[in-house]
């Protein structure tokens, strides 16, 4: 299955999940093997890519990017993916819902030989954790600077001419 149209390095491509058997168990799981050029998209150009005989994965088991609201749906009759909906397409596969990213060094020589072979480029195994303190602490700090200047200037407001002569006068 191709998921794309996928850019790498600016290159247009499709990414491409592989079913594979486990071994012993005899389960299969979808395996997310990597990106391809998009001149490679049908197998027939990349029979080097395909993988044959007995294959190991080093991966990672990852949850799979989510659908957008821009995002068509899968056409899978028409084999067209452009999102991982992991439990439709182990239905179609008869596979268990379980997405691995294989990955691979991140070496530039390797994968230009890869590209130009047609096996598929993996990422490279590195998570990444969201880390926002940096816009929090300017957010915090940047509306605390905002409500203390408005406070200065409510403050150091001079009295409109109205209150000044309700204050001075005596006849109270």
């Amino acid at each position: 299955m191709l998921i794309g149209p996928r850019t790498h390095d600016g290159n247009n491509g499709y990414l491409v999940i592989t079913p594979l058997e486990r071994e012993g168990s005899g389960t299969t799981v979808l395996v997310n093997r990597g990106w391809i050029p998009k001149t490679l998209r049908w197998q027939v150009d990349r029979e080097e890519g395909l993988p044959t005989g007995q294959v190991v994965v080093e991966g990672l088991l990852r949850e799979p990017w989510k659908k957008n609201m821009f995002t068509p749906d899968n056409k899978p009759e028409q084999g067209e993916y452009y999102f991982p909906d992991v439990q439709q397409m182990a239905m179609i596969t008869g596979s268990q819902p379980v997405w691995i990213e294989e990955t691979m060094e991140p070496n530039l020589l390797k994968a230009y030989d890869r590209e130009a072979r047609g096996i598929p480029i993996g990422r490279a195994a590195e998570v990444n954790l969201r880390n926002n303190h940096t816009q929090y602490i300017f957010t915090w700090y940047a509306l605390s600077a905002a409500t203390t200047i408005m406070l200065w200037m409510v403050v150091r407001k001079p009295p409109s001419d109205m209150a000044r002569r309700v204050r001075q006068n005596k006849e109270w």
